[in-house]
C-alpha cells in the first residue's frame, strides 16, 4: 500500500481491497427520512423490471420508490399526487414534514437498531444520509443555502455510528452527490429528466464536496457510498484520495460519474445517445464489469444480481420490498420471503459479490413488522450456516446441481468446500454428480452433530431427515474435491 494516495487515477487504483470488505458478505442499508412519513408509493414492482417492460415515464409517475415520494408528488395527478392532496392538503409542502420528522427522532433508539442488525448477523451498516430531497441526519455546519437547518436536531449519523462500532460491525454513508432537488427543481418524469437533474454549478459541487469532507472528518466512514454520480465540477479524485490517506482501509462504490448532458439533452439525437449511455451504464453494472476512467473498489448493481462468477467485487443491493424507504402499500406478496433472502444471499456469496439490504423505518426509528420477520429468518439460517457464508470465497465454479436437481451454489474457506443446497433433496440419498470425491473425504451437514456417509466411488451422500423450515441446507466437503470434466 502506497504511503501516501495522489489525486490520480494510476495511485487510486494501487488502492487494494481489505479483507474485511471481502469477506463481510452481508450488510445492510438504513433509508430513513422526512419520506418516511407519508411512506407512501405505488409498489408496481422492482423498478428495473418495470422500466423494461412499461418505460421510464411510467416509473415515475408510479415510482415504487418511497423516497422519491417529493418528486412523484409533483407530477400532475400521479397516484401520490393524489394520496399527498386528499391526505395533506394541495397547500402542503414536503419540506414542512422536517418538524415532524424531528419530532419523531426523538423516539428513536439507535442501541435497539444496532442490537438488532448484530443479531441478524450483519457486518457493516450503511445509512443515508442525505437523499435526493437534501435533508440531512446530521447537524452539519455546512446549510442549505435554500432552507437552512435542513437536517435532523439530533446527530443520526454520529449516534448510530457510535452504536454500530461497538458492536463490532463497520458503519458506512450513503450520500446523494447527484441529485439535489434544492439546486436543481425540476420534476423528474423521463430518464432524460433524471440525468439531466444532478446539479452542475459550482456552488452545488462546493457543496457536495465540503459536504463529504465533513462526513469523512466528523465519523470517519468505512465505506463511501455516493449515490448517482457528481457535478461535472467537483475534484473527485482528490476527494477519494484524501478518503483512503485518512482511512487507509476504507472503500468506495463505483456511482462516481460525473457527466453534464444539459446541452445535449437539448436536441433528439442527444436524448438518444443519452438512452444508449445509461443502457450500457446499467448493463455495465449488472455485468460486474468496472467503468472505464472511473475509480471504485467495487461495482453495485440496484435490484438485479450479477449472473456469472466475476473477478470483480460487486455489493446487490435493494430493498425488502420494491422501495428502500418504508411503503405503506408494501404486503407480504411485495416482499422477499425469507427462502428468497437466503437463496439470493448464498448465490451472490458464491459470485464474489456482498448483499447490501435495506431496511426502511417507520418515522419515529420502528422497523415494521414484515421487515423484521424476514431479517429475523435470514439471521435464524446465518445461526447455523453463516460458517459457509462470512469470511468465505468463491471456489473454481460457482453452481451445480444434485442428480435430482436441486440448485447448489458453492463457497471456500480454508480447505473445506461448502456446498450450499437450494431447496429440500427429494431423497435421502444425494449424488453431486460434478463433484469427485477422494476416500479421505468427510462430509458434515452445518448444524447437524455426527458427520454424514459418503460413498467414493459412487459419490452417494446419505442425508438424514432435514429440519422443516429451513430454506436451503449446508454441506461442509473436506478436503476440497476434485471437479469432474
Amino acid at each position: 500500500m502506497p504511503a501516501s494516495y495522489e489525486p490520480t487515477l494510476e495511485s487510486l487504483k494501487q488502492h487494494p481491497l481489505p479483507d474485511w470488505f471481502k469477506n463481510a458478505k452481508f450488510g445492510l442499508m438504513v433509508s430513513w427520512g422526512l419520506y418516511s412519513i407519508p411512506a407512501w408509493a405505488v409498489p408496481c414492482g422492482a423498478q428495473p423490471e418495470v422500466a423494461k417492460k412499461k418505460g421510464y415515464r411510467y416509473v415515475y409517475r408510479n415510482n415504487p420508490y418511497a423516497e422519491f415520494y417529493w418528486n412523484t408528488q409533483k407530477i400532475q395527478d400521479s397516484p401520490t399526487s393524489r394520496f399527498h392532496s386528499q391526505t395533506y392538503g394541495e397547500q402542503f409542502a414536503y419540506p414542512d414534514f422536517a418538524d415532524q420528522f424531528n419530532a419523531a427522532v426523538e423516539h428513536w433508539d439507535p442501541e435497539a437498531w444496532a442490537s438488532q442488525f448484530s443479531r441478524i448477523g450483519a457486518r457493516y451498516v450503511v445509512l443515508v444520509t442525505k437523499h435526493h430531497d437534501g435533508f440531512l441526519l446530521w447537524p452539519s455546519k455546512i446549510s442549505n443555502p435554500y432552507r437552512p437547518g435542513f437536517h435532523t436536531r439530533r446527530d443520526v449519523v454520529g449516534e448510530l455510528t457510535e452504536a454500530i462500532r461497538s458492536r463490532g460491525m463497520r458503519m458506512g454513508l450513503y450520500y446523494s452527490g447527484g441529485p439535489d432537488w434544492w439546486f436543481e427543481s425540476r420534476t423528474i418524469e423521463n430518464e432524460i429528466d433524471f440525468t439531466v437533474a444532478i446539479p452542475q454549478s459550482s456552488e452545488y459541487a462546493e457543496y457536495v464536496n465540503r459536504h463529504w469532507r465533513e462526513l469523512i472528518e466528523r465519523y470517519q466512514p468505512a465505506i463511501l457510498w455516493n449515490d448517482i454520480g457528481f457535478p461535472v465540477g467537483l475534484d473527485v479524485k482528490a476527494l477519494y484520495a484524501d478518503y483512503y490517506n485518512q482511512i487507509p482501509d476504507g472503500v468506495i462504490n463505483d456511482r462516481s460519474l460525473q457527466a453534464d448532458v444539459r446541452k445535449l439533452a437539448a436536441s433528439a439525437p442527444g436524448r438518444l445517445l443519452i438512452r444508449v449511455l445509461l443502457r450500457l451504464t446499467m448493463k455495465s453494472m449488472a455485468s460486474g464489469k468496472p467503468l472505464e476512467g472511473l475509480h471504485a473498489d467495487f461495482r453495485t448493481p440496484e435490484y438485479t444480481t450479477v449472473s456469472h462468477l466475476t473477478d470483480v467485487k460487486w455489493e446487490a443491493t435493494r430493498g425488502l420490498g420494491y422501495s428502500f424507504g418504508y411503503n405503506r402499500n408494501e404486503t407480504a406478496e411485495h416482499m422477499l420471503s425469507v427462502e428468497q433472502l437466503v437463496h439470493m444471499l448464498a448465490d451472490i456469496v458464491s459470485k464474489n459479490g456482498n448483499l447490501l439490504l435495506c431496511v426502511g423505518p417507520t418515522a419515529d426509528g420502528s422497523i415494521p413488522e414484515l421487515q423484521l420477520e424476514r431479517l429475523n429468518g435470514l439471521g435464524e439460517w446465518l445461526s447455523v450456516n453463516g460458517e459457509a457464508i462470512f469470511d468465505t470465497h468463491p471456489w473454481t465454479i460457482a453452481e451445480s446441481k444434485t442428480d435430482d436437481g436441486t440448485p447448489i451454489r458453492f463457497t471456500v474457506k480454508g480447505d473445506s468446500l461448502y456446498a450450499i443446497l437450494l431447496g429440500r433433496p427429494s431423497q435421502r440419498e444425494i449424488r453431486i454428480p460434478s463433484l469427485s470425491f477422494s476416500p479421505g473425504t468427510t462430509i458434515q451437514l452445518l448444524g447437524h452433530p455426527i458427520g454424514l456417509a459418503v460413498a467414493h466411488n459412487s459419490g452417494l451422500i446419505q442425508i438424514p431427515e432435514l429440519p422443516g423450515t429451513s430454506p436451503a441446507f449446508t454441506l461442509k466437503i473436506h478436503p476440497i474435491p476434485e471437479i469432474k470434466p
